[in-house]
């Protein structure tokens, strides 16, 4: 039953929630970053990693706390108690991922056991109501009840995403500006449909990120790892579930091209390999960013393509929200963006006079 005092009071959190998990965050970051250093938690330089130097590399402990503590606070001074079960769910299996990805920067996991325990912990989401029960498919008239296929199809949208994220997250500020900037769309999106909670949370998320940012953008000071891009794109795809899709009117397209810069280079990555007869599973530097610093790039300027791309998704998501033929065309211009981004010239070796 819906509480109108509950939604106005969740309504009126969403600055308040991300100011606070800015605060917060930027105040965790320099501690972690401190104990860290003091512990020798370093993201060692290798072939396929453009730093140089040993890099910190739990910034996602920052991310995940500010971000639990801003919801918790919330919860206990403006809601009084869970707007329902799917917030629970979201946070539930977004710290098993958490954990799995602090427990992964330290001691290091294989990829079958991490993609065991995030289907796991997609699972649980599941099970507390992060559900994508129905679809609203391109030019189809009327909707796609998924019944028993529910299960599969939600399991596989989130795990997808959270790997999409930890992808992405191969040059500074990359995965965190992306995050930021998706968070903020599918807030807008979910506030003007009506789905206060999961505008809420993604405030949360947009704030926690940025307050990450400020010492993660180049030359970055701390990487979040995988413990924090991870989290941040298992609530993020929760998030598409409660706050887009559980609005069936809105096609599959809509959260597609809201996180299209993750979903078009994990496409692009797994198709690449299993072509070279790799496993999609293991990391390469081979992702469409590597490959324009590879073609002379610099970082900051890969990363504002990046950036200027997911704004633009962002702007037609928002503003174009039941537009699928522009869905359509706007999804293709991408691919065919990013086709040419993937197939950039190598950087042209520079001639000493």
């Amino acid at each position: 039953m819906e509480i109108p005092l509950l939604n106005t009071a969740i309504s009126n959190s969403h600055l308040f929630g991300f100011c606070l998990a800015f605060l917060i965050s930027l105040a965790l970051v320099p501690l972690v970053r401190n104990i860290c250093i003091k512990k020798g938690l370093y993201d060692l330089p290798d072939d396929r990693k453009i730093h140089e130097t040993p890099i910190p590399r739990l910034g996602g402990v920052a991310i995940w706390f500010a971000s639990c503590i801003t919801i918790g606070f919330l919860i206990l001074w403006f809601w009084h108690y869970p707007h329902d079960n799917a917030l629970s769910g979201m946070f539930a299996g977004g710290s098993i991922i958490f954990i799995l990805g602090v427990i992964d920067d330290v001691y290091g996991l294989s990829a079958k056991l991490k993609f065991f325990v995030q289907i796991i912990a997609a699972g649980i989401a599941y099970m507390f109501g992060v559900q994508i029960l129905a679809l609203h498919i391109p030019f189809i008239d009327g909707v796609v009840q998924l019944g028993i296929l529910s299960i599969p199809i939600t399991i596989i949208w989130i795990v997808a995403i959270c790997n999409a994220f930890n992808f992405i997250d191969g040059v500074d500020g990359l995965a965190g500006g992306v995050t930021a900037i998706s968070a903020v769309t599918l807030g807008v999106v979910a506030y003007y449909t009506q789905q206060p909670v999961a505008a809420v949370v993604a405030a949360v998320i947009a704030g926690s990120m940025l307050g990450f940012l400020v010492y993660n953008f180049p030359p970055a000071k701390i990487f979040m790892g995988d413990s924090g891009a991870l989290f941040a794109g298992f609530i993020l795809a929760s998030l598409t579930v409660t706050g887009v899709l559980k609005t069936v009117a809105f096609t599959i397209l809509l959260p597609m091209i809201i996180l299209s810069v993750p979903l078009l280079d994990i496409t692009y990555a797994v198709f690449r390999r299993l072509a070279q007869g790799k496993s999609p599973f293991v990391a390469d530097g081979e992702h469409i960013h590597h490959r324009l610093l590879k073609a002379g790039m610099s970082q900051n300027r890969t990363i504002m393509i990046f950036y200027f791309i997911c704004i633009a998704s962002g702007v037609v998501a928002a503003s174009l929200v039941h537009a699928t033929r522009v869905y359509l065309i706007f999804l293709l211009g991408l691919l065919v963006l990013m086709f040419i981004i993937a197939n950039s010239n190598r950087k042209k070796k520079v001639v000493e006079t």
